[in-house]
């Protein structure tokens, strides 16, 4: 039985769905232990093994590199190693819950990361992140950026709450465009309100229509296509709404998150070549960045994989 929600059958079992390994990376920030809770309880909502992972800097421990004999250099490196394996099995022991498995290792935190995740094949990757403005730009760029462009499974990125509170999911919205990766955001959003028992806005936003078009003729047009993302077999229940928005995709986005008081966002991230990121930069970034919800970006590779998979 789930120690969370009581339940013999892990949340999202029913949509095909499924959140099996769970990696979240730790720095002892505010933002990656409010990221560990949120880690915490997604492995417990869905029965979930969780993988805890701290990675030291060298780049960091310049002063070290310069040691006058090697030995004083692995020892430095084996305190240093020794010290945040006491400090993550302090935060582990403090949080209650299945204890984890924890990882300490030296490397460039978005390059371990991204590894980590490929050679255990995690199904999710929980970071924390400020997504403030200015130089902290940079910081986000440089991990949590990265991270979310090259890993080949879900990221979800958090910058909200407090690391001791308890994780709350109460409205989703999920964001679809309509192309290939919108059922795949939609099935994520859908597996975490039953894992919630939360409510689930699917938004489209109308951000390229004409100075001549009709616009109720295109938003009706747009909500027949929502409609259409169910499935037969699993029809919209009555905590999902439908809403067609029209405006600049990333700032409708925050203003209907902000006015539904939602606590994730989920959407897609539709690959990695220069075109993709640029309007990821534009659209998911942004969101990320100015908003205040948590954020799941869901690749589309693992569609396109299931797709070549069917052809075959």
């Amino acid at each position: 039985m789930d120690p969370v929600t009581g339940s013999e059958t892990p949340a999202g079992a029913g949509s095909g769905t499924r959140i099996e390994r769970i990696l979240c990376p730790v720095d002892f920030s505010q933002w990656s232990l409010i990221a560990y809770r949120h880690a915490q309880s997604i492995a417990g909502r869905y029965r979930a093994g969780l993988v805890v992972q701290h990675i030291i800097e060298l780049e960091q421990c310049v002063s070290a590199l310069y040691a006058p004999r090697l030995e004083l250099f692995e020892e430095f490196l084996r305190t240093r190693r020794a010290n945040a394996l006491e400090d993550l099995q302090r935060i582990v022991s403090t949080s209650g819950g299945t204890a984890p498995e924890i990882i300490v290792e030296e490397g460039i935190p978005a390059d371990a990361i991204l590894s980590l995740a490929r050679s255990r094949a995690m199904s999710l990757i929980v970071l924390g992140t400020h997504g403030r403005r200015g130089l902290d730009h940079l910081m986000l760029g440089s991990v949590t950026e990265r991270v979310l462009r090259h890993a080949s499974c879900p990221v979800l990125a958090v910058k909200q709450g407090a690391a001791d509170d308890p994780v709350p999911i109460r409205r989703i919205v999920c964001c679809v465009d309509f192309s290939a990766h919108s059922r795949r955001a939609l099935e994520y959003a859908l597996s975490a309100a039953e894992a919630y028992d939360a409510e689930v806005s699917v938004l489209h936003v109308l951000d390229d229509i004409s100075g001549s078009a009709d616009i109720g003729t295109e938003t009706a047009a747009a909500m027949d296509k929502l409609e259409k993302l169910f499935p037969a077999a699993a029809p919209r229940s009555t905590k999902t709404h439908l809403e067609v928005r029209l405006g600049k995709a990333y700032q409708e986005i925050l203003n209907f998150a902000t006015e539904i008081q939602a606590d994730l966002i989920v959407t897609g991230v539709r690959g990695r070549n220069s075109l993709d990121l640029a309007v990821f930069g534009s659209t998911i970034y942004r969101v990320m960045q100015l908003g205040q919800a948590a954020v799941l970006a869901v690749p589309i590779q693992r569609v396109l994989s299931a797709s070549l998979r069917d052809r075959n």
